[in-house]
């Protein structure tokens, strides 16, 4: 699936800008916003095919944000590709941690980049999750 809408959250200005552009140059329409509350509003507003989120981030941080998106059912079949410096093991245990009180498991992104992301990497994953089926994550 080319030209997929790609919502961006990410609080660093380079990084929204390093991942736009690559996601550009390969055809698709990235949506950019820097935190967890603005990706929820854009989100429902724009119902993106696709959305790459930050974890750390100030205020509503990514894991927030995609705990939200989860628990929403209209808004939980949209694919997430997870873009961090924290590590994935560290990501999935915190979500452990979050979904202990609740009466099901969060399930995990379609995807995990620990950053520095190479654009080559970034661009194979985004054609990998969009190619796959949206309730396989």
């Amino acid at each position: 699936m080319n030209h997929a809408r790609i919502l961006v959250v990410d609080d660093e200005m380079d990084m929204r800008i390093y991942i736009s552009t690559v996601l550009k140059s390969a055809g698709h329409q990235p949506m950019v916003t820097r935190d967890g509350a603005e990706g929820i509003r854009m989100a429902r507003e724009q119902r993106p095919d696709l959305i790459l989120l930050d974890i750390m981030m100030p205020n509503e941080g990514g894991a927030k944000m995609y705990m939200t998106l989860k628990s929403d059912p209209e808004l939980d079949r949209i694919p997430v590709i997870m873009a961090s410096a924290v590590s994935e093991k560290t990501f999935r245990h915190y979500l452990r941690m979050l979904g202990a009180g609740l009466a099901s498991s969060v399930r995990g992104p379609a995807a995990y980049l620990e950053k520095p992301i190479e654009p080559d990497v970034l661009l194979d994953t985004v054609a990998k999750v969009l190619a796959s089926p949206t309730d396989s994550a």
